[in-house]
């Protein structure tokens, strides 16, 4: 198994993981409250998903 005849500098180790930087996850608006909720997911805020109560708060 070949190995490395030098040490790569932090900045070549960064830049082959520049991909793995992790993304602000989506939002949406509850119609109901309009507070950010992550989308298809029920209203922590209020407990309501598509305009009917599925949890009661």
């Amino acid at each position: 198994m070949p190995n490395p005849k030098r040490k790569h500098s932090k900045s070549r180790k960064w830049m082959r993981r520049a991909h793995l930087s992790l993304s602000v996850p989506p939002s949406s608006i509850c119609p109901r409250c309009h507070t950010e909720k992550l989308p298809h997911r029920i209203c922590s805020n209020c407990g309501y998903y598509k305009g009917s109560a599925v949890v009661k708060l």
